[in-house]
């Protein structure tokens, strides 16, 4: 799938999920919260094409993550890519295909997906008021990049570090203090796992269960079946999106319908001034 779906599927499953542990579980959360998961679980949707570089001198080419930040994510995604090359190349088995590239290997797996959340929950906890806003500027970096793909592609890579920048800081400024905020380290980790299940609707799939073998291959590639894969850029995918806005909205409206209602009656019920 393509970045600005994977982007969207994101958003979609953190404000559906929202409204779920809302309505079932009494888990009530503030607009501002909602508003900073949803953000950091969509651009999280991309991490795990951070192992698709391009021509990082050229700042051209790769995956819509490896071009949000210009020349800087396109050279990280360049040492992800050679890492990520390395760990396969180092655990194959003969079954196992020669490959030349890194991409869908070591960050399409559930061992980097769980490492990712763990170490996020841990980097704020440890690190407090810096790893928070660090965290927030790349995912929300991320969001923009990949929610408004193209209105990003013409603004340009400074432009959305600066946004993300400011964005980041105005966050954590209105967050309350004094937390560790682990709901930005479970929604780091559902967006990668959201990414994961998008590549599995293609015919390329995912090394889903690495490090187990199954078979005699160690990087078996798990998804649907070819005659049911989503082409990547094809009509199902852009229904899918439409499917994945849908859910956006009406979960949106589901948490927010209420208290909008009951602020408007509140200004109703106001004498009115003479």
């Amino acid at each position: 799938m393509m970045g600005p779906s994977h982007a969207l599927s994101g958003a979609a499953v953190w404000l559906a999920g929202s409204w779920a542990l809302d309505h079932f579980a009494g888990y009530g959360q503030s607009p501002l919260a909602i508003a900073v998961g949803t953000a950091v679980c969509a651009g999280s949707t991309l991490l795990p094409d951070i192992d698709l570089s391009g021509r990082v001198t050229a700042n051209r080419g790769g995956a819509t993550v490896a071009r949000t930040f210009g020349v800087v994510s396109l050279f990280l995604a360049e040492v992800v890519e050679k890492v990520s090359l390395a760990v396969y190349r180092a655990t194959r088995t003969r079954r196992d295909p020669q490959r030349e590239y890194g991409h869908r290997t070591l960050t399409h797996t559930l061992p980097f997906t769980g490492l990712l959340a763990w170490g996020t929950t841990a980097l704020c906890a440890e690190y407090g008021k810096w790893a928070v806003i660090g965290v927030l500027f790349f995912t929300f970096g991320l969001a923009l990049r990949g929610l408004l793909d193209e209105w990003a592609e013409r603004a340009g890579w400074l432009v959305v570090t600066a946004l993300s920048a400011a964005a980041a800081g105005v966050a954590f400024a209105l967050l309350p203090a004094g937390r560790g905020y682990p709901m930005l380290g479970l929604a780091v980790g559902v967006g990668c796992l959201v990414h994961l299940v998008g590549d599995m609707l293609t015919s390329s799939g995912v090394p889903l269960l690495w490090p187990i073998p199954t078979g005699r291959r160690m990087w078996r590639m798990i998804g649907v079946p070819d005659a049911a894969a989503i082409r990547v850029g094809g009509r199902g995918e852009r229904l899918l999106r439409v499917a994945f806005l849908v859910v956006c909205l009406a979960a949106a409206a589901a948490m927010f319908s209420a208290p909008i209602h009951q602020a408007l009656d509140r200004v109703a019920s106001l004498p009115a001034s003479r």
